[in-house]
Order: C-alpha cells, then sequence, then structure tokens
C-alpha cells in the first residue's frame, strides 16, 4: 500500500516550484551539505544558494544541524534533507516544471553516457490505472523506506507518465 501523502501547503508548492531547490533536496538526502559546499556542486554563488537553502529551511525540507568547523576555521553549517518532498502530495505544475528542470540539469552534469533510459508504451484500462500508479508508488516507497547504506551508490530516478498518442 502506498504511503499516504498528505496536499502540500501554498509555502511548500513555492519552495519546491525551483529546479536548483530539488537539486538541493536531492543532494542533501543522504549527505549532510554545507552552503558552500552546495554553492561549488551546484556552480552557483553562495549568497544566492543561501536564499534557496533559508526558504527550504523554514519550509521544513531542510534541517540545520550542529555547526562545524571549516578547513579555515570557520564556522560552517551542514544541511540535511528532511524528507519531507517524498510525503507530499505535489500535483502542482509549477514542481512538474522545477521536477523536469532538475532532470534535464542532473542528466547535463553526468552525461549520457552515464543514463540508462528506456522509454515504452503500455495499454492499461482506465479502471486500472490507480492500481498502476499505486504499485509503481508502492514500490518506490519500499525502496525510499530503506536505510541508508552510506558506501552504496546513488541512484536518481525519473519517472513520467503521460499519453501516448
Amino acid at each position: 500500500m502506498p504511503t499516504p501523502r498528505r496536499a502540500a501547503t501554498e509555502a511548500e508548492i513555492a519552495a519546491m516550484a525551483s529546479g536548483i531547490r530539488l537539486r538541493i533536496i536531492r543532494l542533501t538526502f543522504s549527505e549532510a551539505l554545507t552552503n558552500k559546499e552546495l554553492a561549488e556542486r551546484l556552480d552557483r554563488d553562495p549568497a544566492t544558494m543561501l536564499h534557496h537553502v533559508r526558504k527550504l529551511v523554514d519550509t521544513g525540507f531542510l534541517e540545520a544541524l550542529p555547526a562545524r568547523r571549516g578547513t579555515r576555521g570557520a564556522k560552517e553549517i551542514p544541511y540535511r534533507s528532511t524528507g519531507l518532498s517524498w510525503h507530499l502530495d505535489s500535483s502542482d505544475r509549477g514542481i512538474d516544471q522545477a521536477v523536469f528542470e532538475a532532470y534535464l540539469a542532473e542528466i547535463a552534469d553526468v552525461g549520457f553516457d552515464e543514463v540508462h533510459q528506456t522509454r515504452m508504451v503500455v495499454q492499461v484500462p482506465d479502471e486500472q490505472i490507480a492500481e498502476f500508479e499505486a504499485r509503481l508508488t508502492e514500490l518506490l516507497d519500499d525502496f525510499i523506506s530503506r536505510p541508508a547504506d552510506p558506501a552504496a551508490k546513488r541512484t536518481a530516478i525519473y519517472l513520467s507518465k503521460y499519453p501516448s498518442r
């Protein structure tokens, strides 16, 4: 049975309606990163990155961990994803566009040689569509709920369902 998801609030939708913020959430899922580390990984200005990080903290998508000392002794705050985005029903067009934007940026970062793609068309009767979607969600819920293995290779999945004309 798929995990029940609650409707996203307007503030949560606004926070997730940004491809860069979705990438921040993904990057901090299994590894806490500082604002500086995020800026470097995403090739962004640290001040701009801090704006995005603060928005994600304010809306509950990121949590600040205890401060640590950086290489030059400066105080750094690492941030980690709370996993909130997985528990929201975020079927909003702005978020859909941000998800696609984040996917394209991530593919550009790794290059097509690292991408395994499959495209297929299935014919599912209307009365079975809900079951089809629930079973896909159940599979993803199973894997997302497993304890993270820090030594495991990180794998990203982009899944899109649309009418085939």
